[in-house]
């Protein structure tokens, strides 16, 4: 497995394992008719103009050619965030490739990449009844952020997600 930096000719790939995983993921927690309405063709649109654009930065796990996963970070989003705090937009593993090692790779990537953009925290958003990825999540040192608990709204569904948070470089003090 050889984990790169994408490229536009990776938009499509990226797309389908972005559909897939939400398709696979969310069985359950989002509704039926939005996961079945998700498109590949506007994701790779979407991806296309992104990897373009260079942000978020995007990497990709690439097996014997196949890209198994991928994640997406950078400055945080978050309208209290300092310029010291970095994200983690998403990260997705091909359900076939879950458990692999692959996502731990792809944020051990990312980890350092915002490291060596001197951020100093990170964070991203979860649903609530996302326990697989909540336990990703904590196994990799992001704890919740109780406090930042919100509500949105997925295919007419309301959810709640809420802030993980990890801290990337200790400051002695």
């Amino acid at each position: 497995m050889n984990i790169r930096p994408a490229v536009e000719s990776d938009a499509r790939a990226v797309a389908e394992v972005h559909v897939r995983t939400w398709q696979s993921a969310y069985c359950g927690i989002v509704p039926d008719a939005y996961l079945d309405a998700l498109s590949t063709d506007r994701h790779e649109i979407a991806w296309r103009e992104s990897i373009a654009r260079g942000s978020p930065e995007l990497w990709v796990a690439d097996s014997q050619s196949e890209i198994t996963g991928w994640v997406a970070f950078g400055r945080s989003r978050d309208a209290d965030a300092t310029p010291a705090v970095g994200e983690m937009e998403a990260i997705y593993v091909s359900p076939h490739h879950w458990s692999a090692g692959i996502g731990r790779n792809l944020w051990f990537t990312a980890r350092a990449r915002l490291l060596e953009r001197k951020f100093d925290a990170a964070t991203l958003w979860v649903l609530e009844e996302n326990q697989r990825a909540i336990r990703f999540y904590r196994a990799t040192g992001f704890t919740p952020n109780l406090s930042s608990r919100r509500e949105i709204h997925i295919g007419g569904k309301s959810l709640w997600e809420v802030r993980y948070e990890c801290v990337l470089l200790e400051r002695s003090l």
